[in-house]
């Protein structure tokens, strides 16, 4: 070859790059009738009407106490539950809280794998509400597919304004609602309207409002897929024994037309990937897009009613049931011999076993702790905070002095006065500034209602006592009956001896 002809040889176009994300393909849902159907529109109405109405319970605390029943007051640092109040100080029942939750959903995905994601969660809750807006609006899945092929015109323009303008509302009355739950219902309302409320107040409104619009209305099963960390590490609370969305391959397989000899009850008719909100094909086997919403269940049920076939082709079933049916069915041809023989290999699910046993085992004992902890709550708290500059104080006189803050934490609505007794080495005396001293000569220090009072506290030793240079001592608060209703120990700093 010469140097001309190696020069014009046309060099091999380098290889196509393949993409590492996959392209988006819109899902485009099927309504469906059925059991799991109406008991999804059951918890829909259930979470949705609790979210939106309970800011609105009122509760009676008392005079200057607020009524809302449920309150994340940020403003007096305090959360309200009904008859329960809670302090800063005891954010540990938040995270016992928090526990339970996730002890509580690992318990549930273990028995009935994604029941969580399927039917509670609030992505789930407000797509399911968005998706029957869209179909009142635009129609059904057809309907819809057709829709959005459609050039743009004045009726497509107008269903999609409607239906946005709809999702805007149920996305504004939910950040209006969440909102709701960190200040007064009404006042909030009333504010907002007349545009009194805070800049903080409206940020949050819009963020709120800004992400169930999007997430509800356009992210919708991208943010199960691919958002949501849940997926990811839900196999770990998996066995064979938990209940999950299944297709029973044993009696559907193999694949073929109604009519046709010698194929399973499938007839490849697609309803139950139609009826899917993230668009998997339940038939492929359990995969991680799959909520365990369980549509497919109604949609293959109504197939096999049709075709005059026994209903549960797809069902929830264990992976034990699954692979006993195989093996039971597999030597048999398609038929009611064959379903007979698989539907007799299954075996009730072992809801009692060690892994739900070890959750229970949790469970109980958080909620025996936390339960234990309330129970035992004092209304009435006493910290002791030592002034650390300085250390101690040499008097003229040759005694020893150590400054106290002593913080009261009244939790009840009522003011109340105690008497402060010292109990430490012989020689020490107390004063509180500004504090009057009862009969015995105790000072009395007083608490506000719900609130947290302070006092300073002077400890003194007299000139000549010998002490060691750290001593034991502690504050007792005495009721008007004399009777000690909370404690707190500390130490004395003086000299070395």
């Amino acid at each position: 070859m010469s140097k001309v002809e190696a020069k014009d040889k046309v060099k091999p176009a380098p290889p196509e790059a393949s993409s590492l994300y996959a392209e988006h393909r819109k899902v485009y849902p099927k309504a469906v009738a059925g059991t799991v159907r109406r008991a999804k529109w059951l918890i829909l109405c259930l979470c949705l009407g609790l979210y939106y109405l309970v800011p609105w319970l009122r509760w009676d605390r008392g005079p200057g106490a607020p009524d809302q029943a449920v309150l994340v007051d940020m403003h007096n640092a305090r959360l309200y539950f009904f008859f329960i109040e809670i302090w800063p100080q005891e954010v540990y029942y938040l995270t016992g809280l928090l526990i339970l939750g996730a002890i509580g959903l690992f318990m549930a995905t273990s028995l009935f794998g994604r029941v969580w994601c399927g039917f509670t969660c609030p992505q789930t809750v407000w797509t399911d509400l968005f998706m029957l807006v869209e179909r009142w609006i635009q129609g059904d899945r057809n309907a819809r597919m057709k829709l959005d092929q459609q050039p743009m015109s004045a009726g497509k323009f107008a269903k999609k304004a409607a239906t946005h303008a709809v999702w805007l509302l149920i996305a504004a009355a939910t950040g209006g609602a969440w909102v709701m739950y960190f200040q007064d219902a009404p006042t909030l309302v009333r504010e907002m309207f007349t545009g009194q409320s805070s800049t903080g107040t409206y940020f949050f409104f819009g963020l709120f409002t800004a992400t169930t619009y999007v997430f509800a209305g356009w992210a919708r099963e991208q943010l199960c897929i691919y958002m949501c960390p849940w997926p990811r590490f839900q196999a770990a609370m998996l066995d064979e024994n938990s209940l999950v969305v299944a297709y029973r391959d044993w009696r559907g397989e193999p694949r073929g037309k109604a009519k046709a000899a010698g194929i399973g009850d499938c007839v490849d008719c697609a309803a139950c990937v139609n009826v899917c909100p993230t668009g998997v094909d339940i038939r492929e086997g359990i995969q991680m897009a799959c909520i365990g919403c369980g549509l497919c269940i109604d949609a293959c049920d109504d197939i096999m009613g049709r075709l005059d076939r026994p209903k549960g082709l797809i069902g929830f079933e264990t992976w034990t049931n699954l692979d006993a049916s195989t093996k039971a069915a597999a030597p048999l041809p398609p038929g009611p011999e064959r379903q007979q023989a698989g539907m007799a290999a299954r075996r009730v699910p072992r809801f009692i076993r060690a892994r739900t046993l070890v959750y229970l085992a949790v469970l109980a004992t958080v909620g025996g702790v936390m339960l234990g902890s309330y129970v035992m709550r004092t209304t009435l708290t006493l910290a002791v905070i030592r002034e650390r500059a300085p250390l101690f104080v040499r008097l003229s006189d040759g005694g020893v002095r150590n400054a106290y803050v002593l913080k009261l934490a009244n939790k009840l609505r009522d003011e109340a006065q105690y008497a402060v007794l010292l109990e430490g080495p012989r020689g020490l005396s107390i004063t509180v500034q500004d504090a009057p001293k009862d009969a015995q000569g105790h000072p009395l220090i007083g608490s506000r209602a719900d609130g947290i009072t302070q006092w300073r506290a002077l400890v003194t030793a007299a000139p000549g006592l010998h002490l060691d240079e750290s001593v034991g001592v502690h504050f007792r608060l005495l009721d008007a009956e004399g009777h000690v209703v909370t404690s707190t120990g500390s130490v004395f700093l003086g000299p070395k001896p």
